[in-house]
């Protein structure tokens, strides 16, 4: 159809033209939240350190005097309440439900927070498990937030595709590893961006090195880093490296996450900061 002829009824039409606008499935978040910034935090693949770096991003954010909020969107594998030592359960009223506070104040959503015990498994199929995820953006009370970061599973899938149409991002985080086979993941999430129009604020190399307790030499176990190569190839504005580290691994176990204290994510958090 010209456009001379047409009837600004894009439904029944299927011309390639100048007016027709792509459909949005963006929803509104409730009605009582404020939320000025929403920032994913994605990867390729799992076991990259994803929910880790969700959690010391948060945690850094809320320590520079920032209103932070944290939604688990990894439905099937919640592990951000355990990080944060979170234990009690999520209440609600008719308004909404009601996110819980970390020991700092860092409000937080889970479904291990609506479980009946952490071990709970969600046994539900890809629709409903997005459906959840929705919930956690329309039917949460998010309190005045400047940044809420959003620990999103593993891949391209369901949830992934449903928080890209469905919440507004300023920006998604990407996670890798330095072993040669990421650089593949991280193309995909890059792509996956791209697609659906979000930009990429930076990529945090997780397990980076190793210091040496005795001389404090940088040790790269898992082979030279290669974030700052990836990052120039996919224009990548900021990078940052997180070392392997027992000290996070023993916080992250006693639920005390808030308390490991690092500088390695300055970098990315400036990008965030500023999306």
């Amino acid at each position: 159809m010209s456009e001379n002829n047409c009837t600004h009824d894009c439904s029944s039409c299927s011309a390639d033209c100048a007016s027709r606008k792509p459909e949005s499935f963006l929803k509104e978040p409730h009605a009582g939240s404020v939320i000025r910034k929403a920032i994913a935090v994605v990867s390729g693949k799992g076991g990259v350190g994803k929910s880790l770096t969700a959690s010391l991003l948060a945690s850094y954010a809320h320590k520079q005097g920032k209103s932070v909020g944290i939604m688990d969107a990894d439905i099937t594998g919640p592990s951000i309440p355990k990080m944060f030592g979170v234990n009690e359960r999520a209440t609600g009223s008719e308004e909404g439900i009601y996110p819980v506070l970390t020991p700092s104040g860092i409000q937080m959503m889970s479904m291990n927070l609506l479980l009946d015990g952490e071990t709970t498994p969600v046994v539900w199929r890809g629709p409903v498990i997005s459906g959840a995820v929705q919930q956690f953006w329309t039917d949460v009370l998010w309190k005045d937030l400047d940044l809420l970061f959003i620990d999103m599973p593993p891949g391209t899938g369901d949830v992934p595709l449903t928080v890209f149409q469905s919440i507004p991002l300023a920006g998604v985080v990407i996670v890798t590893t330095p072993q040669e086979l990421v650089k593949m993941v991280v193309e995909k999430a890059v792509n996956m961006a791209g697609m659906m129009h979000v930009p990429v604020l930076g990529l945090v190399e997780n397990m980076s090195y190793l210091t040496c307790p005795d001389c404090g030499k940088r040790i790269e176990v898992f082979g030279e880093s290669k974030a700052e190569a990836i990052a120039r190839e996919y224009g990548i504005p900021a990078v940052s490296r997180l070392p392997l580290d027992a000290d996070i691994a023993k916080l992250a176990d006693a639920g005390r996450i808030e308390d490991y204290e690092t500088d390695g994510l300055q970098e990315v958090y400036r990008a965030v900061e500023g999306a």
